[in-house]
């Protein structure tokens, strides 16, 4: 299973990570409202998907518990290339798994370079080349 921990949705900072939706996202921008007479505050949440690249907005009570992904950020060495996806051999493990190259880095990759991915909820993200 992934590694996921808890915390308040007045706690999260833009730039940090939130599950909305079920995906992985970085928080983009939060907004709180002020406490009313009788109810609580409110946060306004936008931020982008990980994998998916999609906006995504929530509204949720201050003190309501957010899922928070762990993002473990690694580097990996291109081992060949085919297609959309690049064989990659970690470089701490020695593991070789495929990665998907996103659109941006298509150009880039080549044999033999370094490169850093994320794993996140159990998947592997090539995020930029090194």
């Amino acid at each position: 299973m992934s590694e996921i921990r808890l915390t308040q949705a007045s706690s999260l900072r833009e730039g940090g990570y939130v599950i909305m939706g079920g995906a992985p996202c970085i928080v983009k921008s939060i907004q709180t409202s002020k406490t009313g007479k009788h109810g609580a505050s409110k946060c306004r949440i936008e931020a982008i998907g990980i994998i998916d690249n999609q906006k995504r907005i929530e509204i949720h009570p201050g003190h309501d518990n957010m899922d928070v992904p762990i993002v473990e950020k690694k580097s990996a060495q291109i081992l060949s290339v085919q297609g959309e996806t690049a064989n990659a051999m970690d470089t701490e493990t020695y593991e070789t798994f495929d990665l998907k190259v996103p659109e941006e880095l298509k150009d880039k990759i080549q044999e033999g370079m370094n490169v850093s991915y994320w794993i996140v909820m159990d998947q592997k993200i090539l995020k930029q080349t090194k």
